[in-house]
Formats: structure tokens, sequence, C-alpha cells
């Protein structure tokens, strides 16, 4: 009963849909109607600036790192429980109650699961996010690219055959979520991110 009502509780928490909250109380303006229309920390950059933005990665990524934490500090928890809680909170953003089963593409709350099990794992994938961002502009490639490579460094780390195969439920996760993206990138139709110190240079 215990873990049903936790898993219940991190897929309500990741639900909270942050970056329209954000947008709709400081800016007034419903974030889905601009740009890609996503919910995302990179649509609120584009959108409405990087500050916000800042607030939305993190406030999205506490939705997936604190259901684990929590559930690992207060109550007697297998890896199994800490797993099954943290793709409950997956699941919140992806298909979030609070927005009619939409949600945003999953990558922070994805990371945020990840630094509560897997903390090597998510440190290496968040270097290859970084870099791929850098070098082709595109968020959505940065996110592929370092959800390919979870699984991967779940199995060196770890060794273990659950975990790796929770890499591998992230990251298609993640992959289902980046499908209309993947079309654009194919066609050439992708919107490159333009990063912070190229924006103060065209100021």
């Amino acid at each position: 009963m215990t873990i049903a009502l936790l898993i219940i509780g991190a897929y309500l928490f990741g639900s909270i849909p942050w970056g329209y909250l954000v947008c709709r109380i400081l800016k007034k303006i419903d974030i889905r109607k601009y740009g890609s229309g996503n919910i995302g920390a990179t649509n609120v950059y584009r959108v409405a600036g990087g500050p916000l933005a800042v607030s939305v990665l993190i406030l999205d990524i506490s939705k997936g790192f604190l259901p684990v934490l929590l559930t690992k500090l207060f109550f007697y928890a297998t890896s199994l429980h800490l797993i099954l809680v943290g793709l409950a909170a997956i699941s919140g953003h992806n298909f979030s109650l609070f927005l009619r089963g939409k949600g945003g593409k999953g990558v922070s709350t994805s990371f945020g699961v990840i630094i509560g099990l897997f903390p090597l794992p998510a440190l290496t994938t968040f270097i290859i996010w970084i870099i791929t961002i850098v070098i082709t502009r595109y968020v959505s490639v940065g996110a592929i690219f370092a959800s390919l490579s979870l699984p991967v460094f779940i199995q060196i780390f770890h060794k273990n055959l659950i975990f790796t195969t929770t890499g591998i439920i992230i990251s298609l996760l993640i992959l289902y979520t980046h499908r209309t993206n993947i079309k654009r990138i194919l066609s050439k139709k992708e919107n490159k991110i333009k990063l912070p110190w190229e924006k103060k240079l065209e100021s």
C-alpha cells in the first residue's frame, strides 16, 4: 500500500507543469501558445529568457529527484521501488494530469530521476548533453544522444540488468517524446538554439 501511494504521489508531483505555471504567473502568457508550444525549459528559454528557463529547469529536475530521494531516505524501499517511483515522476511530467494527459519532453525530470538513482551515469550523460548542444546548437539532438548513451553508462558503472533495463526505458520514453523533433531533424527543419554568450554578442 505504501509503495502504491508513493508511486501515485510521484506521478502527481511530476504532473505539476512548472513551465506553464511560471510563465502564466510571471509573464502572463500561456507558454503552450508560443514557440514550439512545449512547457519545458528550452521553449521557456526561447520565449521568456534565461532566468525563467533556469527556474523551470531546476523545478523540473526536482520533480524527478525529490520523489526518489525522499523515498530513499524515509521509506524502506528496494531498488525496484525507487525505480518505479522515478518512472512515475517522469510519466507525470510527460503525461500531466493537470494538462489533460499532455506534458513536456521529460528530459529534465528524467535527469532528476537519474541523479537520484545513478549519479555517475547522470554526470556522464549530462556532459554528453552539453557537448552535443554546444557543437550542434540542437537541444533535441543533445537529449537524444544523452538518452541513447544512458543505458550504456549504467551498464558500465553498475553492471545490473534491472538498472540497465531502467536506463533503456527512460531512453525510449525520451525518444518517444522527441519523435516530432526527430522528424524535423531528418527534414532539416529543427530550430537551433542560441547559446547565452551568442545572445549577448547580438545585444
